[in-house]
């Protein structure tokens, strides 16, 4: 899937509370926690306290869009917004389980530039807005392999070369196109062919040949440890847990950009979230463009908007520059697949089914 510009209409967002009419304000967030979370608080949460006043109280969840069903659902609902996977964020939108997002609150260009001139396709929907590009990555433990070192999709799979455990996400969405492309089928034709029985069959055959081998991780907290307690020597995971561990803590993780599979997060607001309004204006300040780059340099994960990619500068607090590590740089995005999200829209329920019946048997 290319990155291409989509078509919105916006305009300013008239202009943010002010701290003196937002005393005993509240906005509660819902967050994945983990570098990711701490990224928000430095680049989003903070910064939107101190424009506005408004005290911003964070959850955090494995995934945020699990419990947003049953909060609605109940009719007790906690989150103001939530940070949810595009695909989720399309689900709960199509279920009537969100607001809205009037696409007139996001903000222009520094220099200008009409919104709609400046965010990615996909990354603005009816009731979504995208705060970055991350992707699934393989990474492995360097100290592991001292001579023949695994560089692409077909590697993670050859435990003869490469031996020891592997870690894959517990589900069928990545995994799925990882083995396609492990088995030799070209990016461009991965949903092509999971798109038949005959390419489904060919992704889990695959999947077959390293189940024995595999520890299932469900949080993004856990593979970048699982290579770190030398559980396993090669893992399937976000690049920015991989990206904070081999950066903050010096872990010995090297990202193998091939074969990596690219998608957006973003906002979302619950129906009948208590601070809608505080919501609101919470989205268009986190999304604009300088907030977004500053988030970009906590942790790797690339901006949705063009104008925040030329403002990120160097990795937060080192002198090194923070485009070589992002999934939207052109030499990384070459090499890996962009999620098809309508894809997944239609098919998840299926073959996360099937996955499900795979793993069990």
């Amino acid at each position: 899937m290319k990155l291409k510009q989509t078509l919105i209409v916006t305009t300013a967002i008239a202009g943010l509370a002010g701290p003196a009419l937002a005393q005993d304000q509240v906005l509660n967030v819902l967050d994945w926690g983990g570098a990711y979370g701490q990224s928000h608080q430095v680049a989003y949460n903070k910064p939107f306290e101190e424009k506005t006043g408004i005290r911003v109280v964070v959850s955090d969840a494995d995934n945020p869009a699990t419990p947003i069903k049953a909060m609605v659902q109940a009719g007790n609902v906690t989150a103001d917004v939530a940070s949810v996977e595009y695909a989720d964020a399309v689900r709960l939108c199509d279920e009537g389980m969100l607001e809205e997002i009037d696409p007139a609150i996001l903000t222009p260009a520094p220099d200008g530039a009409a919104a709609e001139e400046d965010f990615i396709e996909g990354a603005v929907t009816d009731c979504f807005v995208a705060t970055d590009v991350y992707s699934m990555v393989l990474a492995y433990d360097d100290s592991k392999f001292p001579d023949a070192k695994p560089a692409a999709a077909a590697d993670f799979f050859d435990t003869a070369k490469f031996p020891g455990k592997r870690t894959l996400r517990k589900g069928a969405k990545f995994n799925l196109e990882l083995a396609l492309m492990a088995d030799g089928v070209a990016p461009d034709q991965v949903y092509e062919v999971l798109s038949t029985p005959e390419g489904v069959d060919q992704a889990f055959a695959k999947l077959d040949t390293i189940k024995n081998d595999v520890i299932w991780w469900e949080a993004g907290a856990q593979p970048p440890q699982l290579l770190a307690d030398g559980e396993v020597t090669m893992a399937f995971a976000f690049n920015g847990r991989i990206f904070n561990a081999a950066m903050e803590e010096g872990k010995p993780f090297e990202i193998i950009w091939d074969g990596q599979i690219y998608e957006m997060e973003g906002w979302v607001v619950p129906k009948g979230a208590p601070n809608k309004d505080n919501a609101m204006q919470y989205i268009a300040f986190t999304t604009e463009a300088p907030q977004l780059a500053k988030a970009a340099e906590q942790i790797s994960y690339g901006p949705p908007r063009t104008s925040a990619s030329a403002l990120v500068g160097n990795i937060a607090g080192k002198d090194q520059p923070m485009g070589p590590h992002l999934p939207t740089s052109p030499e990384n995005l070459d090499l890996g697949l962009g999620s098809d999200l309508d894809f997944w829209v239609d098919h998840d329920g299926e073959l996360s089914e099937r996955f499900n019946a795979w793993l069990a048997g």
